[in-house]
């Protein structure tokens, strides 16, 4: 039986001022993320969690997002991802606002960042790891949720009824398929003529959104599938094994590595492979097998050696 599935038309800005300049739900998901990560983090220090200072946590939330997330995220995607576009303009790292953050990359610049932070202050690098991780999740989630405002990172095709056909697709479809959707984009406006405008305008256009659900692909809504799995189930987990059981410092953080890995494998099988694979596996799966050494390497260091959070030396 035919679906009528839903062609997506959400505008990437939560304010729109025109020439492409407005304020952007892919920024202001960074900035909730950034603000109610602080709010947590504040939280399980004064609980006892964090060998941080309550007075600290904003110095540290704010490093970790600016060269940790940011920065690591945009130079982990622009050397996984975009290596060829980096190369030849290297000043497009700067092009923060047309997207493009790997979490990979984000994960190793938390790494580095928390390391000189802790040898800095004379604070213990798996403590504050074992809390932030914590905290890591929430930002993940607005993330994905953000990338599915913008109609990015799309699923593979699927015939599931909440499948969702995305206008982006056109960017990497077959010649025949974008030749068709311009076809049909032209007999309600003569001067869409390119994928950009058709993309663009079936946000605005109903008519061209009823068109394009004859030529689009259905697919899976990955972003949300991910936002739920690396979000909101692994923040439920490591909240839960942080107030709820006594772990040395780093078995956390290392929880975390190795779960998210799993998750985002998963996730991945659902998800449009947006780079060669490699053995079989998309970039992002193949990327996750080092997280999991990473992740074993936490928890076995920290059983071998252990030491405690504040609350667990009382």
């Amino acid at each position: 039986m035919f679906l009528a599935y839903y062609v997506h038309n959400l505008s990437p800005f939560l304010l729109d001022f025109g020439n492409g300049m407005g304020l952007r739900w892919y920024g202001l998901a960074y900035v909730a993320a950034f603000f109610v990560g602080y709010q947590l983090y504040a939280r399980l220090t004064k609980q006892g969690y964090s060998d941080l200072a309550p007075a600290q946590v904003g110095d540290f939330i704010t490093g970790a997002a600016l060269f940790g997330v940011i920065l690591g995220g945009r130079l982990g995607y622009m050397l996984l991802y975009d290596w060829e576009t980096f190369s030849s303009n290297p000043l497009v790292f700067f092009k923060f606002w047309d997207g493009g953050m790997s979490s990979h990359g984000g994960m190793v610049g938390i790494l580095v960042f928390t390391f000189i932070y802790s040898r800095r202050k004379h604070v213990s690098w798996l403590n504050i790891g074992d809390n932030l991780v914590v905290v890591a999740p929430i930002g993940l989630f607005f993330g994905r949720c953000a990338n599915f405002i913008n109609g990015e990172l799309f699923g593979r095709v699927s015939g599931v009824p909440w499948a969702v056909q995305f206008p982006k697709e056109l960017y990497d479809a077959p010649p025949e398929t974008v030749q068709l959707a311009i076809s049909e984009a032209v007999t309600l406006n003569p001067q869409w003529t390119t994928i950009g405008a058709v993309v663009d305008n079936a946000r605005l256009s109903p008519a061209l959104r009823e068109q394009l659900a004859g030529t689009l692909s259905p697919r899976h809504p990955s972003q949300i599938y991910e936002a739920l799995l690396e979000g909101a189930f692994l923040f439920a987990l490591l909240y839960i094994l942080r107030t709820r059981f006594r772990l040395p410092n780093g078995v956390l953080t290392g929880i975390f590595f190795v779960a998210y890995a799993i998750l985002r494998i998963i996730g991945e099988m659902f998800r449009q492979p947006d780079a060669p694979l490699t053995l079989g596996l998309s970039r992002g799966q193949f990327l996750s097998l080092f997280l999991v050494a990473i992740g074993l390497g936490f928890i076995v260091y920290a059983i071998l050696k252990p030491t405690w959070a504040p609350k667990f030396r009382r």
